[in-house]
């Protein structure tokens, strides 16, 4: 497999499909009363948080005790970077510890491809989100759940989302899952339509594999899932809506938007949720909603992308030292 993930828009079909699939080996581990591997034993993984995180930082800290690694975590706040240290020497007293793999979640768009490419660090590099940018992991656990529930759990081994229609719905402009799902979907062969307020759509979109709708009500009964982000007021310094009953108005998901979707469609939201705003609480606590599958979910996927990435298995061995490990711990 390749070194980093760095970007969703990296990954081949074959390679996203791969990562799927070992995900599909790995959430058999979390059936079984002890929920252990011990693939990455002796390795050790540095959670690098530079901004907070509750579901993002968790996922990963199980998936890596999960697969046996030894985790340090590390957030700025406490740590010398409040005093100003720069992200350089922070990664190079890192390196002086010998860590083999960083996870860092960093607010400037463009850190962990500097972090990957800069030499400062000889250890394989997650993005767990980067400014504006990117979330690579939380696409694919996104086409996880998609296919689970759109395909199958085992019908789905080996399969893309070809021909499946996903609308994402919100703050597109500072949405790096927005950015992350659009291009691993297009890889995987699904139909994109974003829908936001002309104010929440980037600028250059035309050229991202997607469509671009300003209407929810009429893109809802052609979905067979509809994502629906969070409006992100903390990376926002003008007004880009009216008021927050005219944007729930026109791009809240209710009870009532809902019953116009296929009767297979299922719900989406990356987290946290603002209910009332984009999305109702009838809705979020319906069962066609997925946020507490894409959490468990989450899980299984980064022990999928760690194990690829550390457990030493190349990209063409497919999931079977997966397949074998899992069969072993349960003898």
């Amino acid at each position: 497999m390749m070194r980093h993930l760095i970007s969703a828009a990296d990954l081949t079909r074959d390679e996203a499909v791969l990562i799927l699939d070992t995900a599909e080996e790995m959430a058999r581990v979390a059936d079984r009363p002890i929920k252990k591997l011990p693939t990455l034993r002796g390795r050790t993984v540095v959670n690098l948080f530079f901004e907070d995180s509750t579901r993002t930082r968790i996922s990963f800290e199980a998936a890596e005790k999960r697969l046996s690694a030894d985790v340090i975590n590390f957030t700025a706040k406490g740590s010398s970077v409040s005093k100003g240290e720069s992200l350089k020497d922070t990664a190079q007293t890192l390196e002086a510890m010998g860590v083999d793999a960083v996870v860092i979640r960093h607010g400037a768009s463009g850190a962990p491809y500097r972090l990957a490419t800069s030499g400062w660090i000889d250890a394989a590099v997650i993005n767990a989100g980067d400014g504006t940018h990117q979330h690579p992991t939380q696409a694919l656990l996104d086409a996880f759940t998609m296919r689970r529930r759109l395909v199958g759990r085992d019908e789905g081994l080996g399969r893309d989302l070809a021909g499946r229609r996903i609308t994402i719905v919100g703050d597109v402009l500072h949405s790096r899952v927005a950015r992350s799902n659009v291009d691993l979907l297009h890889t995987l062969g699904a139909e994109v339509t974003l829908v936001a307020p002309p104010t929440l759509v980037p600028v250059g979109v035309e050229s991202w594999p997607c469509e671009v709708s300003y209407d929810l009500d009429s893109t809802l009964p052609k979905s067979d899932a509809v994502m629906m982000l969070r409006v992100q007021r903390e990376r926002m310094n003008a007004a880009f809506f009216p008021t927050e009953r005219e944007y729930s108005r026109r791009y809240g998901l209710d009870g009532e938007r809902m019953a116009r979707m296929p009767g297979h469609a299922i719900v989406m939201h990356p987290g946290p949720m603002v209910r009332g705003m984009e999305i109702t609480a009838e809705v979020a606590d319906s069962d066609r909603c997925t946020v507490v599958e894409q959490v468990a979910n989450g899980v299984s996927i980064r022990m999928a992308v760690l194990y690829l990435l550390l457990g030493g298995a190349s990209f063409d061995e497919k999931t079977a030292s997966a397949a074998n490990h899992a069969r072993i711990e349960e003898k």
